[in-house]
């Protein structure tokens, strides 16, 4: 339990940090990495989550996407470090990991909110994520999934605990 604190705050403060980001790449003059508003050729639609692939794509969107690509493998990377830290075992880790996730992704959606105003509900298409190619789809989806895994999570750090899974019902 001493350790689900600080992982919680850790994923809020890295959401915060992936937010400001975006607010950034946003201001850009191209507008970013908008891949929403051109041609694109879709692979796979499941409705919820599409995965797309951009049809042209300038120099200046190529490289962004390519600097994004790279910091979100670092990102997944830092999450899992995290988690692998305050896990004493491989479930408690894998807990962990979907804890700080969930809560990074959750509070990313929180901080644009306040950033950007964006989304506006939670049916607005977002991009998702750009490994191994572009996801896109409404903002339910990634805050539906979040809430299914800090579930899951929390049942796996928290029952995994070397402590005894009777010590961890008085926590719940």
């Amino acid at each position: 339990m001493q350790k689900l604190i600080p992982l919680i705050i850790f994923g809020i403060a890295f959401a915060f940090v992936e937010a400001a980001v975006v607010v950034y790449i946003r201001s850009l003059p191209s507008g970013g990495l908008n891949f929403l508003d051109g041609d694109y050729q879709t692979i796979i639609n499941l409705r919820a989550i599409a995965f797309i692939i951009p049809r042209e794509v300038s120099f200046d969107i190529a490289r962004l996407r390519s600097v994004e690509v790279i910091m979100e493998f670092f990102t997944i990377l830092m999450l899992g470090s995290v988690a692998y830290m305050a896990g004493q075992n491989l479930k408690q880790k894998l807990g962990a990991f979907l804890i700080a996730f969930s809560i990074w992704d959750l509070f990313y959606y929180f901080f644009l909110k306040i950033l950007i105003d964006f989304p506006k509900t939670i049916w607005d298409i977002d991009l998702y994520f750009l490994i191994p190619v572009p996801w896109i789809g409404p903002v339910i989806t990634p805050l539906f999934i979040s809430i299914c895994l800090l579930i899951i999570g929390l049942v796996l750090f928290l029952k995994s605990s070397t402590l005894g899974v009777e010590h961890n019902k008085s926590l719940l």
